[in-house]
């Protein structure tokens, strides 16, 4: 199995789906000639041409709003967004439009559209470039929302996504845009819509995904050395949920810590919290705990090791839950 960085995994996903679909395109801002601020598009459009890999102006509604125009007419879009907190301006394009015309339409029309956003912090970025705003369209009917922590999940979580029938926000975590992982030929055993047990526990199951992952596996090896085996979970979809791996892991340990980058305040370990206190309730030895960033918003970059959850936050949060 090759090892690629996630990067070049997502690059091959890409390169993969337009050599198998001529009705594949991917657009964006700098897409192209230069093969996108994190070049993972690079040497698409060189390949496969202008009229399949195409540099859009700096635009982001009229890029979604293309998007949907080709997927009216059979094409299978995929939008790269240069940076998360870019894809505002085209906020009204994806949850009133993409997101609802297969439900407008009685399931006669679909948007088959992938998203592709850089999501969070941990770069050193400046402003609207570090954000996690997964709970925007996790809330929304209609979108399906996956999230990739390494260059397996990154190359054919993104190739079932292009092929799904449904518009999906396609979240990668930028912080590990440079991490290297063992990429097969075979897309695996987990279909994109389960969740992942990354290592097994008994102690006390760890929720998280995207760029938090290596963070909650570090510090399962911290707990592990006094004696605590903790079980962590890549939820790898966000919407839908996978319910039954997390109230399975749950219900065996007792105990569970939500981790992730964007404020605890709404965010999506409030709504996994809900769900596994009402699943799990007779199983609980402790209430569901979060751990994420801030209120506030996103700080300068000199300051997001202070916001962004880090190894003491998860610890802390499961001594708190251990010791209930």
């Amino acid at each position: 199995m090759p090892v690629l960085t996630l990067s070049k995994a997502i690059n091959t996903g890409l390169r993969k789906a337009l050599e198998d679909d001529p009705r594949v395109v991917v657009m964006g801002q700098d897409v192209g000639g230069l093969g996108g601020v994190f070049r993972v598009t690079d040497g698409l459009q060189k390949d496969f041409g202008a009229d399949r890999v195409i540099d859009t102006p700096l635009a982001e509604a009229g890029i979604v709003g293309t998007a949907i125009g080709l997927a009216l007419r059979g094409y299978r879009p995929v939008c790269e967004i240069q940076f998360d907190g870019f894809v505002y301006p085209a906020f009204s394009q994806i949850v009133s439009q993409l997101a609802k015309m297969r439900a407008r339409t009685g399931g006669i029309v679909s948007l088959p559209v992938v998203i592709r956003i850089p999501v969070g912090g941990g770069i050193g970025a400046v402003e609207h470039h570090s954000e996690s705003n997964e709970a925007y369209f996790a809330h929304t009917a209609g979108l399906r929302v996956v999230c990739c922590s390494n260059p397996r999940d990154g190359h054919w979580m993104l190739r079932q996504a292009i092929q799904n029938d449904d518009p999906v926000i396609f979240y990668e975590p930028k912080c590990r845009y440079w991490s290297n992982g063992e990429v097969s030929d075979q897309p695996g055993v987990l279909p994109p819509e389960r969740a992942e047990v990354v290592r097994p526990g008994s102690s006390l199951t760890v929720l998280s995904y995207g760029g938090m992952i290596q963070t909650c596996l570090r510090a399962a090896d911290a707990a592990a050395a006094e004696g605590h085996d903790l079980e962590v979970i890549d939820l790898r979809t966000l919407s839908p949920l996978d319910l039954e791996t997390i109230a399975g892991s749950v219900e065996r340990t007792g105990r569970c810590v939500v981790v992730h980058e964007a404020p605890t305040f709404a965010g999506l370990g409030a709504e996994i919290g809900s769900a596994v206190t009402e699943l799990c309730f007779y199983h609980l030895e402790a209430p569901v705990l979060r751990v994420g960033g801030f209120n506030i918003p996103y700080p300068p970059a000199k300051f997001e090791d202070q916001y962004l959850p880090d190894l003491d936050r998860v610890l802390d949060a499961v001594d708190r839950s251990l010791s209930w």
